[in-house]
């Protein structure tokens, strides 16, 4: 997964408030219930050593953003009195929780979010579409780009149901302008696939509108085609609506599986031939050398593991502290392994990609893909 949307977090200097709560608000009394939430999280941050301006920052983030429907948290990071990062969570933490330290603690955010995938989805009818595409960037995080597409063919668009020789050429026409129309969404869904970087398009809609639609995309955009019987642009048909966003989350968690597959498979390779780094230590050292290109991790809500930091540079890393002096840095600063890991993989433009126990065989939990070799 590309951790680019954490930049404005490991930007600044810290300490950092990393408040992690559950916003849900579906119950009459909900925001006197968030606010209850808050308040003892608020508290914990006061204890911790938080400066007012910005615990007060973070709770006004929190009460102020926008209600969403269904059970959902919210995760924030504020320094100095202003919030640098706001990430809404499909659903909320475990337990609410509050740090305050010198490294964001960004690992549950990371680890609920998991990785983005860039897709354009489709709901095609015989005289154009609407569009839905789903961008990643570093900031905003995320970026939804809708777009409706009228055909250029407005007529005659149904067949008449006489016989005969004028009848024929109606249908003829007909379907020709259904082509013209296809070919016109698939021109903007190329378009919108290419500026999104999508890795999936879902298509639905129309029976006869999808596969002239289809036909007509660019064979790289084919490619990466799954097409739904579901979804209607037919005034009230929203009870497709559900239907057609449970393909698109399956479409795009395989599209993720399969990313995870590729990276344990590359792993293995590279572990087979003795130059894929594993355990904590290796690890840390492809870090410090820019070498990791991606990380694999367990990630382990029990571990206890530090490491020690340099704040200059996010690959000055290591399990111990003399390693970081040896380099110049006059004050290595001991932090949790997940904080140091999280930014030195985020600083050196490596990957992440999170496994399970036993997914693949990874000395201490942890393993890396490496650019090159030493």
């Amino acid at each position: 997964m590309d951790l680019s949307y954490l930049r404005p977090i490991y930007a600044q200097p810290g300490p950092w408030a990393s408040v992690y709560i559950d916003a849900t608000r579906s119950e009459e009394n909900a925001d006197r219930e968030v606010e209850l939430r808050w308040r003892a999280l608020a508290r914990r941050l006061e204890e911790l050593g938080a400066d007012q301006p910005t615990i007060d920052a973070v709770g006004e983030a929190i009460m102020n953003y926008p209600v969403q429907e269904g059970r959902y948290g919210l995760a924030v990071f504020a320094r100095a009195g202003r919030v640098a990062l706001v990430e809404p969570m499909n659903a909320p933490p475990p337990a609410d929780e509050a740090r305050y330290s010198e490294l964001p603690h960004a690992m549950p955010l990371v680890a609920y979010r998991g990785e983005d995938i860039p897709y354009v989805r489709v709901v095609a009818d015989r005289t154009g579409a609407d569009l839905e595409g789903f961008a990643v960037t570093a900031a905003p995080a995320r970026r939804e780009i809708d777009r409706t597409v009228q055909g250029s063919e407005t007529f005659p668009l149904r067949k008449v149901r006489a016989e005969g020789p004028r009848a024929q050429d109606n249908r003829s026409g007909v379907e020709e302008n259904w082509k013209r129309n296809a070919g016109d969404v698939a021109a903007a869904a190329a378009e919108l696939a290419e500026a999104v970087g999508a890795e999936v398009i879902v298509v639905g809609g129309d029976v006869r509108a999808v596969p002239l639609f289809v036909a007509q995309l660019p064979k790289r955009w084919q490619e990466r085609v799954v097409r739904t019987d579901a979804g209607s642009r037919a005034a009230g048909a929203e009870a497709g609506d559900e239907a057609l966003d449970d393909v698109t989350i399956q479409a795009v968690a395989d599209v993720a599986d399969r990313h995870t597959r590729e990276a344990i498979d590359r792993f293995q390779v590279q572990y087979g031939e003795h130059v894929a780094p594993t355990g904590l230590a290796d690890v840390v050292a492809a870090l410090q050398r820019r070498q990791a290109e991606t990380v694999l991790l367990v990630n382990d809500l029990s571990s206890t593991d530090t490491l020690f930091v340099g704040l200059d540079d996010p690959s000055l890393v290591a399990v111990d502290a003399d390693s970081l002096r040896a380099v110049g840095v006059e004050d290595p600063l001991r932090v949790r392994a997940d904080q140091a890991l999280v930014r030195a993989i985020q600083g050196t433009d490596a990957e992440l990609v999170l496994v399970g126990p036993g997914e693949v065989p990874l000395e201490h939990g942890i393993g890396a893909v490496v650019r090159y070799t030493d």
